[in-house]
């Protein structure tokens, strides 16, 4: 049981909850945003009508989630300052610039060009809308690749020097940007972003085909949804394989808790399931595959895998919370993973909208990429403890002398508002969610003018109207 009177526990606690409250959002906006992307691509290449509804009916999602993530993501800023300011003052010659980059790039390409994409359907040509809302995409790739490098900075920290007051300063940016596990944490979390949104658009879609089997947009969901899960999935297993190797290489404490070793051994088990208990370094009831953990983590039947006992205590990770986030992340991919291949025989037999079972299943799954997700960070994490830049600085050392009750107080307001606020956005969006996509949703949320004597949305309405009788059913501005 962690000591709540330790302000560091607190500390820690506050930006665990804040950090995990956020990351659901920029890995739905993420893919969301290709999402739409594809849509409006879909919709200029067929000129079929039915992507542009289904585009209409996300992007409105779409846009709640952004500012939910935007409003999420600003606490921690702050936290940085509060709760970790000796951290901030030691990373910041480093971190600073790159976190700059990440709001001067990406977030300044999404804001900018999100406007365009919200509420100029009606307002510009058809192809600059599409650039805008590619450039939304482009942003919040940009936006994970730098976040990902600074998170993988403090994982694999290189291309760095120590200046005379202690701080890490930058010797080679290149170094530092494109450090030892940047390429593999960058294409782990963007195919788990792509695979977040495909089953929340499937599970959405599905739901509606339940109700109405022969809803073209609900169709048009489930379908591409079950395109992502049977082609991604496959592929986040082969990127998580090489991301485990780069760790073993890089953090092998991390990788020695997450399969529950405590002893240094050649031709390891895999053990599937079990109780690590730190106190008696040993896993409790294990249910073990013989050699098969060697065979995975080396490629070799004896290949040898370290055990905890190999670094002194004070320098371990706690096994048992990182053992079963692991086995929680790792078997909603393989879950992921088996829906698309069930969903891949269903579509060649013809019958991928009429398998009610499969869209059950989908809706069930509809959240599952976020727990995923979750998982997965609290496995990364929690598995670099004791250090926030791993082998170099200690958690310990980083944290702001403040009192615990400084902190606790701080940490219920983020509870209660957090929960009050988010609950509130979450509750929209499963509202907007509901209903159904050939029901259509109104998109035109941009500003209107309520009174004054230029009565734009009336005299729009009224324009359209004049024009549909004319035979002009192209809206004004969305010309090639």
């Amino acid at each position: 049981m962690p000591d709540l009177t330790d302000p560091l526990i607190l500390a820690r606690i506050q930006f665990a909850f804040t950090v995990s409250a956020h990351i659901v959002f920029p890995a739905f906006s993420i893919g969301l945003a290709s999402f739409l992307a594809v849509l409006e691509g879909l919709w200029l290449w067929t000129r079929d009508d039915s992507y542009l509804k289904v585009f209409k009916y996300w992007k409105v999602i779409f846009a709640v989630t952004f500012g939910m993530g935007v409003v999420s993501g600003i606490v921690m800023s702050y936290q940085f300052g509060t709760n970790w300011s000796v951290f901030s003052d030691k990373t910041g010659p480093v971190l600073g610039p790159l976190m700059g980059y990440e709001v001067m790039s990406a977030f300044f390409l999404e804001a900018g060009f999100l406007g365009v994409m919200l509420f100029g359907m009606e307002r510009v040509g058809r192809r600059l809308h599409f650039f805008a809302t590619l450039m939304v995409a482009v942003g919040t790739l940009f936006s994970a690749f730098w976040i990902l490098s600074v998170n993988s900075w403090m994982q694999t920290p290189q291309g760095y020097a120590i200046n005379d007051v202690g701080q890490f300063i930058p010797a080679d940016w290149w170094a530092v940007v494109f450090n030892p596990s940047f390429p593999y944490r960058l294409v782990h979390m963007v195919l788990a972003a792509y695979l977040t949104t495909a089953f929340v658009v499937g599970g959405v879609g599905a739901w509606h085909l339940l109700r109405n089997a022969q809803d073209r947009g609900a169709r048009i969901m489930f379908s591409m949804a079950m395109w992502m899960a049977l082609i991604v999935a496959p592929l986040q297993v082969v990127a998580g394989d090489f991301h485990g190797l780069n760790t073993l290489k890089h953090q092998p404490a991390k990788i020695a808790a997450m399969e529950g070793h405590y002893e240094t051994r050649r031709g390891a088990p895999l053990i599937l399931f079990g109780l690590p208990d730190d106190d008696a370094e040993e896993t409790r009831f294990a249910v073990e595959i013989p050699k098969l953990g060697s065979l995975i983590l080396t490629h070799d039947w004896d290949g040898e895998i370290k055990g905890l006992k190999d670094w002194p205590k004070e320098d371990r990770p706690p096994a048992a919370i990182i053992f079963w986030s692991f086995r929680i992340m790792v078997a909603i991919g393989m879950a992921m993973a088996a829906i698309g291949l069930w969903s891949g025989l269903m579509r060649l037999r013809g019958r991928l909208y009429g398998a009610r079972l499969l869209q059950w299943c989908a809706v069930a799954m509809a959240p599952s990429g976020f727990v995923a997700v979750v998982a997965g960070w609290i496995t990364t994490e929690v598995g670099r403890q004791p250090w926030t830049v791993y082998g170099l600085l200690r958690t310990a050392e980083s944290v702001s002398p403040i009192g615990a009750a400084a902190v606790g107080a701080s940490l219920i307001a983020f509870i209660i508002v957090y929960f009050a606020v988010f609950g509130a956005g979450v509750f929209y969006i499963l509202r907007l969610m509901s209903k159904a996509p050939d029901a259509g949703i109104d998109d035109d949320i941009g500003p209107t003018r309520a009174a004054g004597i230029t009565p734009a949305a009336a005299v729009r309405a009224t324009r359209d109207l004049i024009r549909k009788a004319k035979g002009q059913d192209q809206p004004q501005g969305q010309g090639d």
